[in-house]
């Protein structure tokens, strides 16, 4: 049962140990919005928001969120009595088009709320059954591609089971195959182009299909499935689908229409757990592998990942790198590490999310805070 009695919100800003850069732009520093969820008993639980600063991965943006939570989601979970945290979805999405990261924040924390109640790990109460995650490492676009060669490496070296090499016009194909001739045929890459390419790249595209890669994650546009099957069908490598998958409904349109063969959920992008785990079950029950993304979170929003990737068709390594990848000093303890075999180890022994949040730090961080009662 859940029953949310006050729900406070936080901005905070995490510098990045160095710039991360897609083909839609570079970040330097990391805004973030934190909720902490109180019951009316007086259990506690973090989750995050992962909206950008800028809508160039999706429509919403941190500006977007505060007051889409403060003004419309939030007033529909506080002072009610809700059975659990799967009826939570529903709720937020009625008459409320869009905006699934607004609602995943407090859909998320809802579900970590529950494992504190219940004194379960996040990952047990949702039905993970592994216990250690394989890890993968996404690389944003180097200065040349030397630099980019050189992070690759040492990326296979430190235990990475998958480098993910970010790519545009301009900075692909031979990037790539830069790349694949350096660390030699065993290593597990992917490309992924953030929507930067158009059908009409189909043929040069295809150049990647000589390069052994694991797939090509979303080349096309971010709504775009139709082009996508037209493009899969011109290529060997199976495409994935990250930006394009927004619920089940999308992902059952992509196994209909055969737009892509893998499926990188992030739960933040589909609103939540309620929808990223039945889009799982949808993709277990077609043989569709997915794995967990990530949106450069912070340790809270990666404790969410974690738990989510527990799952068991989650059979590719996800994009969970440690902390010290990212951030000189994240905002939880123990900070998130990964061992030599580039594994994650699944917090399974504390209730709720698996890690301690350093409220001192945050406090330091923050740049404005909102308290909502029921």
């Amino acid at each position: 049962m859940i029953e949310l009695d006050r729900i406070v919100l936080r901005e905070i800003g995490l510098t990045l140990r160095e710039p991360f850069r897609i083909s839609s732009g570079e970040m330097r520093e990391r805004r973030i919005i934190l909720c902490e969820l109180f019951d009316a008993d007086g259990a506690s639980c973090w989750s995050e928001c992962v909206a950008d600063d800028e809508p160039n991965y999706s429509p919403e943006t941190i500006d977007t969120v505060w007051p889409t939570i403060v003004r419309v989601l939030a007033p529909r979970l506080l002072g009610k009595t809700i059975e659990g945290p799967g009826d939570v979805h529903a709720i937020l999405e009625k008459d409320v088009r869009g905006h699934n990261m607004a609602k995943a924040a407090l859909e998320m924390g809802c579900w970590g709320l529950t494992a504190v109640q219940a004194n379960l790990p996040l990952s047990r109460l949702i039905g993970g059954s592994r216990e250690r995650i394989a890890t993968g490492i996404s690389l944003g676009i180097q200065r040349d591609v030397h630099a980019l060669i050189a992070k690759a490496e040492a990326a296979i070296a430190e235990g990475y089971q998958k480098v993910k090499i970010k790519i545009a016009p301009g900075r692909d194909v031979d990037w790539v195959r830069a790349v694949r001739t350096a660390v030699g045929h065993d290593a597990h890459l992917m490309a992924d182009a953030n929507n930067a390419y158009t059908l009409a790249d189909a043929a040069h595209l295809a150049r990647l299909d000589e390069l052994g890669l694991m797939m090509i994650e979303q080349p096309l546009a971010w709504d775009d499935l139709v082009r996508h099957a037209e493009l899969q069908r011109k290529l060997t490598t199976p495409l994935c689908l990250d930006e394009s998958i927004t619920s089940l409904d999308r992902a059952q349109d992509m196994a209909t229409l055969g737009a892509g063969r893998i499926i990188n959920i992030k739960p933040g992008r589909v609103g939540g757990f309620a929808e990223s785990i039945a889009i799982h079950d949808f993709c277990e029950s077609r043989g569709i592998p997915v794995w967990c993304g990530g949106m450069l979170e912070s340790g809270i929003g990666r404790a969410y990942n974690v738990a989510l990737a527990s799952l068991p068709n989650f059979t590719l390594p996800g994009d969970l790198s440690p902390s010290a990848r990212y951030w000189a000093k994240d905002v939880v303890t123990p900070e998130w590490t990964m061992d030599a075999h580039g594994m994650v180890q699944v917090p399974l022994d504390r209730a709720g999310i698996g890690v301690e949040v350093d409220r001192a730090h945050i406090d330091r961080i923050t740049v404005r805070t909102e308290e909502l009662r029921a």
